[in-house]
């Protein structure tokens, strides 16, 4: 499936982080929906919006990202959406509750480069290397 039909959810309170991530995205070919709120995002929003996958941060103005997660993957149809935690909280309580709750795969920003990202959301998407 071509990259161009592919839409993230990229759901950061970082302006600069989140416009960073957002010109990389689109510059490998993929459509960014940026969100900077917790409470603007839920499984209404995603379907609305027909989005492929979520980039969630958990620590969020208003919502944090756990509970986005929960209200993600307890809905059938928004639970089929891959979401990617990338976020800075990065015990391991932290990261196994993230897998616990759904995450199919999760990143602690300050560790992975941007390049290791953006592969794993083409593995994710099943879009063309």
């Amino acid at each position: 499936m071509k990259k161009e039909n592919k839409i993230i959810a990229l759901i950061e309170d970082n302006v600069f982080l989140s416009n960073l991530l957002k010109v990389k995205l689109e510059n490998e070919g993929f459509k960014v929906i940026q969100v900077f709120e917790g409470n603007k995002v839920s499984k209404e929003f995603l379907k609305e919006n027909e989005v492929d996958l979520v980039l969630l941060d958990l620590i969020l103005p208003d919502r944090n990202g756990f509970e986005i997660l929960k209200e993600i993957k307890s809905d059938p149809v928004a639970s089929k959406i891959p979401v990617i935690v990338l976020s800075n909280l990065g015990q391991e309580e932290d990261i196994a509750k993230g897998k616990k709750l759904g995450a199919d795969d999760y990143f602690v920003k300050v560790k992975e480069p941007i390049e290791l990202i953006i592969k794993k959301i083409k593995g994710f998407l099943k879009v063309e290397k």
